[in-house]
């Protein structure tokens, strides 16, 4: 609570001369006795007693005058929030090549696993390197022979998290592959209509009634577009050529950060019935076009032969692609004279009544 107008409590020091004013004021009406000593002898009454509480209570109202007038009031801190974020189209190869095992700090999991944890850390924050991208428009696009959208972008990160811990590698045969052309033109047209699909949603969002998650939305404005790419391969499927995907994102303004995964010494563990063995897998990855890719739209390529060269690629792209929050304060007051002056005008009416009651005198 806080007082508008605190100089208005220099009122009360108007309070003791009033007090001294009315115990020392002169009185007017007497009688003439020829001895008080029977009178000294009487007892006082309680209403003599209590007489002067009648001054008290007029003291107390007008101190609690004074103190409404002050104007007490309670504020409330309202923020509104503008951010300018990033909108970020990861796209995650799930072809069978990503079974290849690849270490992470000790342990032997295969490439999509590490990928899966690496990008989890860096949506949700890793509290070392990694802050997360909460203010960010985040989606996600798989492929191997055929790219799908699994999740759009959206700022609420909960359900894509549980999209990426449930992406799994391609199981039928006739679905493998690594398309990585249609990936990269998918996750650009999805990264153009970005702007339209954020207003088409706010407006669904309000007319269902969900005010909350529609004003958390309603601040953001896309500062840049960007699309990670991450896969083990080479272009061996799909209808678009990877160049041709990549100029398709440069003439829309997108970034592409290219992550090429694996090394020459990778293997993959197979289970069979005399044992586990361990077979070599040959490097299948074509840098050469992942380079290209990346450097046509104005990112980087950057190979990851483990999980620490991995999040090294991730941290490096997460301090290029910063957001700016710009949060607006003001404050709401709700007046608060109202209690006290009601109490006062009781108060005073109480004390009318008194004197002309119990405490009446005559004179």
């Amino acid at each position: 609570m806080q007082l508008y107008s605190p100089w208005v409590l220099l009122l009360f020091l108007v309070l003791p001369i009033m007090t001294f004013m009315c115990l020392h004021k002169k009185r007017t009406a007497a009688i003439k006795f020829s001895s008080l000593v029977d009178m000294k002898n009487c007892l006082v009454s309680w209403r003599i007693r209590f007489r002067s509480s009648l001054l008290i209570a007029r003291l107390i109202c007008i101190g609690l005058l004074i103190f409404a007038l002050a104007r007490p009031r309670k504020g409330t801190v309202l923020s509104e929030i503008s951010t300018e974020g990033v909108a970020i189209e990861v796209v995650v190869d799930r072809s069978g090549s990503m079974q290849t095992e690849m270490d992470y700090y000790g342990q032997k999991v295969n490439r999509l696993e590490v990928v899966k944890r690496v990008l989890s850390d860096f949506i949700e924050g890793n509290k070392k390197e990694l802050s997360g991208r909460s203010n960010d428009l985040v989606g996600m696009i798989t492929f191997a022979r055929y790219a799908d959208t699994i999740c759009p972008l959206a700022l609420s990160h909960n359900v894509l998290l549980e999209f990426l811990k449930n992406t799994e590698l391609v199981r039928l045969r006739s679905e493998d592959g690594t398309a990585i052309g249609d990936a990269v033109a998918l996750a650009a047209a999805r990264l153009k209509s970005a702007e339209d699909e954020l207003r088409q949603r706010r407006a669904l969002l309000i007319q269902a009634g969900e005010k909350g998650v529609a004003e958390q939305d309603s601040g953001f404005k896309i500062k840049s577009k960007v699309i990670i790419l991450l896969t083990d391969g080479i272009n061996n499927a799909g209808e678009y050529d990877p160049m041709g995907a990549a100029e398709l994102a440069k003439e829309w303004d997108i970034k592409i950060y290219a992550i090429g995964i694996g090394s020459a010494q990778a293997y993959t563990t197979i289970q069979t019935p005399l044992g586990t063995y361990k077979m070599p897998t040959g490097q299948n990855l074509d840098e050469r076009l992942l380079k290209a890719i990346a450097e046509k739209t104005g990112g980087f390529y950057g190979r990851a032969d483990s999980a620490k060269t991995l999040e090294k690629t991730v941290e490096r792209i997460d301090k290029l692609e910063k957001t700016e929050v710009k949060s607006i304060q003001y404050a709401q007051y709700a007046e608060l004279f109202g209690p006290w002056t009601l109490a006062a005008l009781l108060i005073l009416v109480l004390e009318m009544l008194a004197s002309c009651t119990i405490f009446r005198k005559i004179p």
